[in-house]
């Protein structure tokens, strides 16, 4: 079985170009006006992450001072309320984040990396339909989110699906929104695999399923759960999208994916945050602190998940 790999030969080539340029770069002497470049264009590098990092601390920090009165039990167990700001908190924004993030997680990742596996094992990329393909993901990554809310509540919502205004139909718009972010990382990931390890599988006997399941995948597991990471802390954080498909709804009991109204964590503290009592600002700069929690655990989770499969692959 012949498997087309198109210029990946030339991989090698430019590997070692690249080495032996950064190499000539450290031993070649430089002149005075290069150096100075490079050293103010490294401390401009250095401000710019300076800035955004400082920015991320202070309102970090000053959501857990503003918030620490109402970081509570009650704020997990308790439901939103509109007269008694005292006792509100975020259940049913929690748990309508975990059905939306959950099929998220369910629909990305058998579409996300079955996309990644055709393109780069599968497609001939002499066709026009493969080019048209390939096109398509790399101009959806670049659409703004509020796009898919719209695309969302069209063809999910009402349209072909007729979804209603459920979980289930937040959950597939995100899917969408964060979809080829996935393909992307996992075709990367797939591509770093050494072709040797296919001809090796191939040369044994091995069909090609058998080596893209048993050996390819495995292999690039890692780089796939990077970009799953990515996606759904993106996703968690995306409110534009999920007000145009019924998250807006101030909802007072435990949602389900498929019935019933739902609300999200950013959502529901953008409500909070727009009341004028003290109390419910204090509400929301805890539900800051409480959705990083969220996002918090669930990548911990994924970025253990793939050191593990890292360790596994380096033995």
């Amino acid at each position: 079985m012949v498997i087309d790999k198109g210029k990946r030969p030339q991989r090698p080539r430019l590997a070692v170009a690249g080495a032996r340029a950064a190499t000539e770069s450290i031993f070649t002497p430089s002149s005075p006006g290069d150096r100075v470049a490079n050293v103010l264009f490294r401390a401009l590098l250095l401000l710019g992450m300076g800035f955004a990092l400082l920015g991320l601390a202070a309102i970090i920090i000053w959501s857990f001072i503003e918030g620490l009165p109402r970081l509570d039990t009650q704020l997990v167990t308790e439901g939103p309320s509109t007269l008694f700001p005292e006792n509100a908190g975020y259940r049913t924004a929690i748990l309508g984040t975990l059905w939306v993030i959950g099929g998220v997680v369910l629909f990305i990742v058998p579409v996300g990396v079955g996309a990644a596996v055709y393109l780069e094992e599968y497609a001939d990329k002499s066709r026009w339909w493969n080019r048209v393909i390939e096109v398509n993901i790399q101009n959806l990554a670049a659409v703004p989110s509020i796009v898919f809310g719209i695309l969302g509540l069209a063809f999910i919502v009402r349209g072909p699906l007729s979804l209603g205004f459920v979980a289930a139909a937040g959950s597939l718009t995100l899917s969408l929104l964060v979809l080829p972010t996935v393909i992307l990382a996992a075709r990367e990931a797939i591509k770093a695999v050494p072709n040797s390890t296919r001809l090796g599988s191939l040369g044994l006997g091995a069909t090609q399923w058998q080596t893209i399941w048993h050996h390819v995948l495995p292999g690039a597991l890692p780089g796939i759960l990077t970009g799953v990471i990515l996606s759904v802390s993106r996703a968690i954080g995306e409110s534009a999208p999920l007000l145009l498909v019924g998250a807006v709804t101030f909802v007072t009991f435990d949602p389900t994916f498929f019935d019933g109204q739902y609300s999200v964590l950013p959502v529901q503290i953008y409500n909070y945050a727009g009341r004028p009592q003290d109390e419910f600002r204090v509400l929301a700069a805890a539900g800051t602190i409480l959705m990083l929690a969220v996002l918090l655990s669930m990548n911990s989770f994924a970025i253990w998940l793939r050191n593990h499969y890292e360790k596994k692959n380096a033995r």
